[in-house]
């Protein structure tokens, strides 16, 4: 059983009907019971930093999320913002982050020389740094459809999954142990996002 948290931000409805198609069972919740029983997590997100801890923290979910994630090393994917609340902080707002990698969220910041719009929107392809089943048997090439305008900066190159281009080298997913995060939509990416989903659900 795959958990997609509902906490009020995010794509849950096309991420269920993505892990659907792969004949995965999901389940959809804000109930703390249902959470605790979960044996794979997903952590959506779309929307505001701030906002996005103020739901978790307001629902109660972040004990029982700790204990899940960091004593019981239930596998968890965070995805968009999702994956930006892995990380202590945010430039976007004032409050802490779930602080599971050791990274910040930073806004991207171009010259108006280099005319790249805030919002990266759109496809884009990613560079695997390190082997994970996150990414096992993955197409060449992989694409990915992407939505943000704050990427998360790693301290250490050990948590770097993936990097993107976008006027420069970014973190376009991570890994620590149980703990998976990617910046882009794998619901909204085709054949990648439903392979990326299938690894996890099956490998992971």
């Amino acid at each position: 059983m795959i958990t997609i948290i509902d906490y009020g931000m995010g794509n849950l409805g096309s991420i269920q009907n993505m892990l659907s198609r792969l004949g995965l069972e999901t389940i959809i919740t804000a109930d703390i019971t249902e959470i605790q029983r979960a044996e794979k997590l997903i952590l959506p997100g779309v929307g505001a930093f701030d906002k996005a801890m103020t739901n978790l923290q307001d629902l109660k979910f972040i004990p029982i999320l700790n204990e899940l994630v960091l004593e019981k090393q239930t596998p968890i994917l965070g995805i968009c913002l999702g994956m930006q609340l892995l990380s202590k902080r945010s430039e976007e707002g004032q409050l802490d982050g779930l602080g599971w990698i050791d990274a910040e969220t930073i806004r991207f910041q171009f010259k108006s020389e280099d005319k790249l719009r805030i919002p990266h929107m759109g496809w884009n392809t990613i560079t695997i740094q390190q082997e994970a089943c996150l990414f096992k048997e993955m197409y060449k090439q992989p694409r990915f459809y992407f939505v943000h305008s704050f990427h998360v900066k790693c301290k250490s190159k050990e948590t770097v999954l993936a990097t993107t281009d976008y006027g420069f080298e970014f973190t376009s997913a991570v890994i620590q142990d149980n703990i998976y995060g990617v910046q882009f939509h794998p619901e909204k990416s085709h054949k990648f996002g439903m392979l990326l989903l299938k690894n996890f659900a099956e490998l992971c």
